[in-house]
């Protein structure tokens, strides 16, 4: 019975192996004709070329600090592929029995965005975004990759990038905002047709809540800094 077992069990993992194998000969190979098709600098100077694109350099602080509390705590400390942040995001989706977290870093997602339409819908994008990533690691800074990503967000209401988000929503340039402005901006990307400040002002200032506390959590601001931001009416500025 022991060895009838085994001979199961092995059979069983030849069969996975097989499977493995298969997934990830086909991720390679649609990695390479995405590459092939639109060389990496290519892609990404498509954004880096634009005359409102915004450097790391002149990113404002708290924006800087608030995006990486929220999207991606170890985008700095981490190389390569976050399986830490797979495996969590996994273990949350079960307990709400939903799907409340992607597992997606800062760089899966600017990688699906370059070149997966922005949608990720089997494992054989999931692979060829993985091959993605290592690419955008060893041609790009953390900082470079960073500037990408928030200038090829959507915020809603018509602003793509941060340069317009913080122009149209505040009247600021996105090196000088406010840490409650910094905060609302940093929440905005997450589901931008729900939070958008037009239509969805209150569901908004509940994400910045969460952000802001998340990023108190992480040591950037204080608890006095929190309340002070939460009390900053960060409503749009509406144009005459």
């Amino acid at each position: 019975m022991r060895r009838h077992l085994l001979k199961i069990l092995g059979i069983l993992l030849l069969v996975f192996a097989a499977a493995a194998g298969t997934l990830l000969y086909q991720g390679y190979f649609r990695y390479k004709r995405e590459i092939e098709a639109l060389p990496l600098k290519d892609a990404v100077d498509s954004y880096a070329s634009r005359e409102d694109y915004v450097p790391y350099e002149e990113l404002d602080e708290d924006f800087v600090n608030a995006v990486i509390a929220v999207e991606d705590k170890r985008f700095f400390t981490r190389k390569g592929y976050d399986f830490v942040a797979l495996g969590r995001a996994l273990y949350h989706d079960l307990q709400a029995g939903e799907i409340i977290e992607g597992g997606s870093t800062i760089t899966e997602q600017i990688a699906k965005n370059l070149y997966l339409g922005g949608y990720i819908n089997g494992m054989e994008e999931k692979i060829a975004g993985i091959y993605l990533l290592f690419d955008l690691e060893k041609h790009y800074s953390k900082q470079e990759l960073l500037a990408l990503y928030v200038n090829m967000n959507y915020y809603g209401d018509s602003y793509y990038g941060i340069a317009k988000a913080a122009k149209g929503y505040y009247d600021a340039s996105a090196g000088d905002l406010t840490l409650a402005q910094a905060a609302m901006l940093a929440g905005l990307p997450n589901a931008p047709s729900v939070y958008q400040l037009s239509t969805g002002y209150e569901m908004a200032k509940q994400r910045q809540e969460w952000v802001l506390k998340t990023m108190q959590d992480n040591g950037w601001i204080t608890e006095e800094e929190k309340k002070q931001a939460l009390q900053e009416d960060v409503r749009l500025i509406m144009k005459p």
